[in-house]
């Protein structure tokens, strides 16, 4: 099966006067429809970046990149995106700011409003639908974001550090909702953190990054049983692989992330 996402030998450089940054140098990858990949990496690695090229949100300065057999150069259609902020319009509902990529996508409004109303309920926001930003916790103005990504029943999710601002309870409980959905959904999910153990707990694939410029330097798959519990995290196989991938980001420049549920 041909992959969702390929990636080959993608660099991005950054220039601004006298001073050239190379955020990304020869990264190359695939991901297979339907699996939930964790990028990892320190700071400035250029993590944001790669998913922003994979979005059309962004160009590379060399290499290719590809979703669904076809080179991205423009941005997807077919993609939803779930930032660190919850970027919500504060003068829209929780419902009103759900539906904005069908009224962007120029698509029927009323034909996509149960779905919204089902996404509201399957992530615990049932009673909410007319509550404005500012009702709202943080916790609960990420999931109204993370409705507004599924909306249109995208086949690919990009995530970037969607839960890092989060206390530590409310990040275990999006953790858990994120991978309830994936399970019931089937998304293809790229996903960028900070977190080891967020990334372990969970991911098909852990992808680990050097310090800038970005360089993928290794890909580990994760054989960790289905569905997963926060109690799988003592166990002496999930540490094995925290502990590797944390080696591997020391060896490489990187700090060791935070545990999940802690902050950045």
């Amino acid at each position: 099966m041909p992959p969702l996402i390929a990636v080959e030998e993608v660099s991005r450089v950054f220039s601004g006067g006298a001073r050239t940054v190379t955020a990304l140098e020869r990264v190359s990858f695939e991901i297979q429809t339907g699996d939930f990949v964790s990028i990892v990496g320190p700071s400035g690695c250029g993590k944001s970046t790669l998913l922003k090229i994979i979005a059309g949100l962004l160009p590379l300065s060399s290499g290719t990149a590809s979703v669904n057999g076809q080179r991205v150069s423009a941005p997807l259609e077919n993609v939803g995106m779930v930032f660190q902020a919850p970027v919500l319009l504060k003068w829209r509902s929780v419902l009103g700011n759900i539906l904005l990529p069908v009224e962007f996508a120029k698509l029927d409004v009323a034909n996509y409003t149960e779905k919204a109303r089902a996404l509201i309920q399957l992530v615990g926001l049932d009673g909410f639908e007319e509550m404005y930003p500012h009702e709202l916790s943080g916790g609960m103005q990420q999931r109204a974001s993370l409705c507004r990504a599924l909306v249109t029943d995208p086949q690919l999710l990009l995530m970037d550090e969607p839960f890092g601002a989060l206390d530590a309870m409310t990040r275990d409980e999006l953790d858990i909702e994120l991978m309830r959905i994936w399970e019931e959904r089937k998304k293809t999910v790229l996903f960028v953190t900070h977190s080891i153990q967020e990334a372990v707990f969970l991911s098909d694939w852990v992808f680990v990054m050097s310090a800038r410029p970005g360089r993928l330097i290794e890909k580990i798959a994760v054989d960790l049983p289905r569905p997963r519990t926060m109690e799988m995290m003592s166990a002496p196989r999930f540490g094995e692989y925290t502990l590797k991938i944390r080696s591997l980001l020391a060896s490489a420049g990187g700090a060791h992330g935070p545990a999940v549920g802690s902050t950045m």
